[in-house]
């Protein structure tokens, strides 16, 4: 099973837009209620790429397994050498390193624009994010406790840092 780790197309949009929606619907790494409509994200990963961000998809076979992008971390100047990123694998692609190779093309890229920092917002419940994290030498740097509400609960979210130089 060879995987291809390439920037996003047009095309991958749907398959992109299924990923995003299966999580908004089924899991708490995204804190959005309502599925995205194609045009939304369209619109979101135009905006990405237009401002120089990366979206990178994993490729098997020619269907999309997975993506992951980085972008602004907060809108003021100061930080523009913090990204805050986001990895998603379908279900059907989870625990076969599709995730690690699309974080290690993220941070590869990130170093690449001479970036500083990586930040990464998870949700407390997602203890196999945090260890996948971990691994790529991830730190947790605070909690903010019930900074989100899904499912009927208040959720935690944990804050993640990578130092890139």
């Amino acid at each position: 099973m060879e995987t291809l780790i390439r920037p996003y197309r047009d095309s991958d949009i749907p398959e992109i837009l299924a990923i995003i929606n299966y999580n908004i619907l089924h899991s708490t790494s995204l804190y959005d209620y309502t599925p995205r409509t194609l045009e939304r994200q369209s619109e979101l990963l135009a905006e990405k790429t237009t401002k120089n961000f990366p979206v990178f998809v994993a490729e098997i076979n020619g269907k999309v397994a997975g993506f992951g992008m980085y972008g602004e971390f907060r809108f003021r100047e100061a930080y523009r050498f913090t990204v805050e990123h986001s990895v998603y694998v379908t279900e059907a692609f989870k625990g076969k390193g599709i995730g690690g190779k699309l974080l290690r093309r993220l941070i590869d890229e990130a170093k690449s624009q001479k970036l500083h920092t990586m930040i990464g917002v998870i949700d407390a419940e997602n203890k196999e994010s945090i260890l996948f994290h971990e691994k790529f030498g991830f730190k947790t740097v605070g909690v903010i406790k019930e900074s989100g509400y899904k499912f009927e609960r208040w959720l935690d979210s944990v804050i993640m840092q990578l130092f890139l130089d």
